[in-house]
């Protein structure tokens, strides 16, 4: 046999171990579903090489897992323990993530495979919650030998260079056959289940028919042969609501009992009942007995799960990544949460020294969200709080907190902590007006739902903060004041990005050079983050210094652009320079790169003042830089301004600088400042993308 055949011969052989090691474990432990990761070569991801029992949709959605993921199985591998997960709530408390992304109700066993001191891969079990509610020492002794031999298994294949590798999909295998199977053991089960008045079908892990009955082919108008082999949704277009298919997922994950009522084409309501076991499901098909009602009803003793659908997580998750703010969180929380839940209110509340502060709040009056402010906390809404409280009823809040305050007369509550990073840093607060008893399943997607929440609500904080800080910055490194001289009429404006956006490297000064001689400098360094601020406030120290000895204004900007060029040589500015005489009435200006100015004169349309811009500053140390001379004929204003004030997408620059020369003419009775402001309007600030900077200047000859 060629070497290459004994080498795959070998890597089936050791595949086929490792599925045998894993149906092992699961028949073993008394499990229902179970999977084998392998770390790939980089340490950084898990890939589920092989499984049993979970639906291959569920499988593929959890095939690839980076280690820094806040999963079960990437914390167990990447902190070498062993993770056991009793239920629902106790995984919605751990992991939020994957409670909305799977809402069954399991509970797992979650393990490191090793080979020696070294991590190899990982492995997990499920069961049934509420079956399972800690593992005995059986089972523990079946979890650690299989990790063993796994480990063992998976060194040994890599040192033989054959290493055990994911596919592109994961294995799926079913349940360990029977010794000596019945070859006519298909046509007997097929003839028992005919005698039977309902109709049922088999059905695998995949959702795929394994077998169905004549009355089940009859109620629902199809011919055996049209679906074994295929899922009943896809040739049942009618099945075909993901509510259903939930409830098969819920069914084989949670390996639980579960129901719904559809209505075919012709109208008549079909009862499906769905009895999962370690092949797949039985499915019973009967005809609804009660005409009308829900076209989705759960099984009998399980009340209906009060859960968000998957979509609308999804959509929730989206909104939240692009709140700003903590009322924004809420805002959306609300319009996502409250209809699913039937809530009437709820808050984010802080916690500090014992006292409450509400962040922000829906559905409560100001007198409610008065009367929690500054209140004594009761434990359940204390910074410090991590876990989640449910309180059926005023009564019993009251009882258990004899301190507790009742606002809005609501009557049940949901106090759920915000916690990231393993800190809680505050509490949302949901209040119904009736009193509400919450199921397992309720609890659990609350519970969930809050680490979307604390996630949103931190950034939002965060970004709070550092946009404070970044104002900060941005306005001490502005001019607090603008120099006075006779003659001069000026006023300066800036206007930071509308929300989501950093701070910009805008800026402006004004310089007195004499009694009669002015330097106006606007510019706009590359960037957005505090590196831009900071060269900023290095451009406007080095402009001020030369400017102030003396240099021309082509000199002040070829000084500052070799200076740049040794601090920033990957950061470019643009930089306007205009040096005013009020004696002479005239401007000498020098661009680096920067929009022209915009001069204006009462009664006639503004003009644009020709320059010969330069380099942007920083490129190279060698540039030079035209000056130019130009006249200030009575009352005229001159604007200095960058490109946000003007710019719009999909225009072109020049265009934009045509239409605010074009719509310039400023009175002399106008005052500078009501100018600036109408300017700023016009340029519709509250949805820009880019900070700005103005400066106008007037020669004022009445005043000189």
């Amino acid at each position: 046999m060629p070497a290459s055949e004994v080498a795959a011969h070998g890597a089936a052989n050791d595949s086929s171990r490792l599925d045998e090691l894993l149906i092992g474990s699961v028949t073993g432990t008394g499990a229902h579903v179970g999977a084998v990761y392998v770390l790939d070569r980089s340490g950084k991801l898990l890939r589920m090489v092989t499984e049993v029992g979970l639906p291959s949709p569920i499988a593929r959605s959890f095939a690839r897992i980076r280690m820094t993921e806040a999963m079960p199985i990437s914390v167990a591998v990447r902190e070498q323990r062993f993770i056991w997960i009793t239920g629902r709530e106790h995984l919605a408390r751990e992991f939020p993530g994957v409670a909305l992304s799977l809402p069954y109700q399991f509970a797992a066993a979650l393990a490191p495979v090793c080979a020696g001191d070294t991590v190899v891969g990982g492995f997990f079990l499920l069961w049934p919650a509420g079956r399972v509610t800690e593992l005995d020492p059986g089972q523990i002794a079946v979890i650690s030998d299989t990790c063993a031999r796994l480990g063992e298994l998976i060194k040994r294949a890599a040192e033989r260079g054959r290493p055990i590798t994911a596919g592109s999909q994961p294995r799926v295998l079913g349940p360990r056959p029977a010794l000596e199977a019945d070859p006519r053991a298909d046509l007997v089960a097929l003839e028992l289940v005919n005698r039977l008045p309902e109709g049922f079908c088999g059905l695998d892990v995949d959702g795929c028919v394994t077998l169905i009955s004549a009355q089940a082919s009859d109620l629902l108008d199809l011919r055996p042969s049209d679906v074994v082999g295929k899922r009943l949704w896809e040739v049942l277009p009618w099945l075909g609501d993901p509510a259903y298919e939930d409830r098969y997922r819920a069914a084989v994950v949670g390996r639980r009992t579960t129901r719904f009522v559809a209505r075919d084409p012709e109208g008549r309501r079909l009862t499906f009942e769905l009895c999962p076991g370690l092949s797949g499901l039985t499915v019973r098909i009967t005809p609804a007995p009660v005409p009308g009602g829900s076209e989705l009803e759960p099984a009998e003793g399980v009340p209906p799960p009060r859960m968000i659908a998957v979509h609308d997580i999804l959509r929730l998750a989206t909104s939240l990544a692009r709140a700003m703010t903590a009322q924004e969180v809420i805002d959306q929380v609300a319009d996502h949460i409250m209809p699913v839940y039937d809530i009437q209110a709820l808050a984010i509340l802080t916690g500090k020294g014992g006292r409450l502060r509400v962040v922000a709040s829906r559905g409560y009056s100001r007198r409610a969200v008065e009367e929690f402010d500054e209140r004594r906390a009761i434990p359940p809404a204390q910074g410090d709080a991590q876990t989640p409280a449910f309180f059926r009823s005023w009564e019993e809040l009251r009882e258990t907190y004899p301190d507790a305050v009742r606002s809005d007369d609501m009557s049940a509550w949901a106090f759920l902590p915000l916690i990231t990073s393993s800190r809680p840093i505050g509490t949302c607060v949901l209040a119904y007006d009736r009193p509400h008893e919450f199921s397992i399943d309720e609890r659990a997607s609350l519970t969930a739902l809050a680490g979307l929440i604390a996630q949103a609500f931190e950034r939002a904080r965060l970004y709070d903060v550092k946009h404070q800080l970044a104002q900060c910055l941005q306005s001490s490194l502005l001019p607090r004041t603008l120099p006075r001289l006779p003659g001069l009429d000026v006023a300066a404006r800036y206007v930071p990005a509308t929300p989501g956006m950093d701070i910009g490297g805008d800026f402006y000064d004004l310089i007195r050079l004499s009694d009669t001689k002015v330097a106006a400098v606007i510019g706009d360094v590359q960037g957005h983050d505090v590196t831009a601020a900071a060269l900023m406030g290095q451009v406007r120290t080095a402009v001020r210094a030369h400017a102030t000895a003396g240099a021309s204004p082509g000199e002040v900007l070829a000084h500052t652009n070799r200076l740049l060029t040794e601090l920033a040589p990957d950061r470019f500015t643009s930089c306007l320079y205009v040096a005013f005489d009020l004696d002479r009435h005239t401007a000498c200006l020098a661009s680096a790169g920067h929009p022209p100015p915009v001069l204006g004169r009462p009664g006639v349309p503004g003009q644009v003042v020709e320059t010969s811009p330069g380099l942007l500053l920083g490129i190279d140390p060698d540039a030079e830089y035209v000056t130019a001379d130009v006249p200030l004929p009575p009352d005229s204003v001159m604007i200095l301004y960058t490109d946000g004030l003007i710019e719009e997408p999909g225009l072109d620059l020049g265009d934009c600088i045509a239409a605010l020369a074009a719509g310039f003419t400023p009175s002399p009775r106008r005052p500078l400042h009501a100018l600036a402001d109408s300017l700023i309007a016009q340029a519709g600030v509250e949805r820009r993308t880019d900070d700005i900077a103005l400066l106008l200047v007037r020669d004022d000859l009445a005043r000189g």
